[in-house]
């Protein structure tokens, strides 16, 4: 047994992690990477950061759901399809049994009680701040797991919450009125009467359900993150997450409907708590699925096994003086800007990392950081300007400015050496600027 255990340690922190050879098939290709994401998951998991992520996503769900969905009411109300809202809840709050039925109930009646013309114009105010603080906090969760650390600007934030409050509501239930329309149609219902199609049909029927909360978990990857997420990750990661949501919903629904004792024990207050553990798992599960979707999308950080790694001084400024190089070309060639992902794609440096030398550059005033859909970077000067040896000063001096000067007594021949260091460096440098290296004029 111990030769076993043995065995397994040393599979799971040496082998998994080794470069496969070229002649491996796909499927052993896929089983390993698969093996590895998992295995990162269930590590990341044992942090219990997304736990802390899902936990305060909860209270402010609390606060949010009413305004959230009485919003989302009055859009779908425009077009007809507001009757949707109440078997959707239902459907969602399903593993809570006859629970679930009586907070549906309660939430539709706060939400009718909610008059937009009694609130004027502060109490309409706080109801988009308190939607708006929730999509926020929502944004901050998703970013955490992309290694996003720039959240989507004020006037971005501002039209993309709004889109996802009024657009995607509208989007799911007009899908789901669409899929209930074609399978209630003659054709359809004539087809059920012929063997296969009758039940393929109503295999079919029961799937839509699955299919929608797929789709829409798939949006809210794709929409949420302050980043691009390509559709394959984001899709994977949906059904990941769909999977667990039917899995967990099955185990949380037998553990309510068995949970006389905790009636007993909280009375009234037992659904309240039964509510909020299913709203934390809900939370819980979305994250979990996002994170699916990042590893996916970044599969050199799953063959690291996505250790902590950190540049050296060398390589901080290797890698800082291509990207400003990489950059400077595409401007002169005068071509779009990079994106952030796009810069992933061209230096293959994993996000953090990236992220990290973008932030210093931008701070050191060699690079600016352009508004839109997603942030791109130009050089901040004119690149002729721009010298070489003032790129790596400030890849050499970006943390200093956060630090106390310490005054420290330093050695003459210390002082003298790194002197002639910066002479020698001068002099090889002289007058080498970012075009010369954009350009290739060395």
């Amino acid at each position: 047994m111990t030769e076993l255990i043995s065995k397994l340690k040393a599979f799971f922190q040496v082998t998994l992690w080794q470069e496969l050879p070229e002649e491996s098939n796909l499927l052993v290709c896929w089983l390993f990477n698969t093996l590895r994401v998992s295995y990162i998951m269930v590590r990341e998991l044992a942090t219990g950061e997304l736990n802390l992520r899902a936990m305060s996503l909860v209270f402010t769900s609390l606060l949010s759901i009413v305004p959230l969905i009485a919003v989302a009411f009055s859009v779908l109300k425009a077009f007809g399809v507001h009757n949707q809202i109440e078997p959707a809840l239902l459907s969602i709050l399903e593993p809570l049994g006859s629970r679930g039925e009586e907070i549906t109930a309660n939430i539709i009646g706060f939400v009718e009680n909610v008059k937009v013309g009694l609130l004027g114009s502060l109490g309409v105010a706080m109801l988009f701040y308190t939607i708006i603080a929730l999509v926020q906090k929502i944004e901050n969760a998703f970013n955490f797991v992309w290694r996003v650390k720039k959240a989507r600007t004020l006037a971005r934030r501002f039209t993309d919450y709004l889109s996802v409050v009024m657009i995607g509501p509208l989007l799911i239930f007009t899908g789901l009125g669409v899929a209930a329309t074609v399978l209630n149609h003659d054709v359809i219902q004539q087809m059920q009467a012929i063997e296969p199609f009758g039940t393929l049909l109503i295999v079919v029927s029961k799937l839509v359900p699955y299919f929608m909360i797929i789709l829409a978990f798939t949006f809210l990857y794709k929409f949420i993150p302050n980043t691009r997420v390509k559709f394959g990750p984001a899709l994977m990661g949906a059904t990941v997450a769909g999977i667990m949501w039917v899995t967990l919903g099955t185990l949380f629904a037998s553990f309510v409907a068995s949970s006389s004792s905790y009636t007993a024990i909280y009375s009234s207050f037992a659904i309240l708590f039964f509510f909020m553990l299913w709203l934390y798992l809900a939370w819980f599960i979305l994250l979990t699925g996002s994170q699916v979707a990042f590893y996916l999308q970044h599969p050199k950080l799953v063959q690291l096994g996505d250790q902590p790694y950190q540049l050296s001084p060398r390589l901080r400024e290797k890698e800082g003086l291509w990207l400003m190089t990489v950059i400077a070309r595409r401007f002169c060639r005068h071509q779009p800007a990079f994106s952030l992902q796009d810069l992933e794609e061209e230096t293959a440096l994993i996000p953090s990392i990236l992220q990290e030398l973008l932030m210093t550059l931008v701070e050191g005033g060699l690079l600016v950081e352009l508004s839109g859909e997603y942030p791109s970077y130009v050089p901040a000067q004119d690149i002729s300007s721009i010298k070489v040896s003032m790129i790596l000063n400030c890849l050499r001096t970006a943390e200093e400015s956060d630090l106390l000067k310490v005054k420290s007594p330093v050695e003459p021949a210390v002082d003298k050496v790194l002197q002639q260091l910066a002479i020698a460096q001068d002099g090889v440098l002289a007058e080498l600027t970012l075009r010369d290296l954009a350009v290739g004029k060395i």
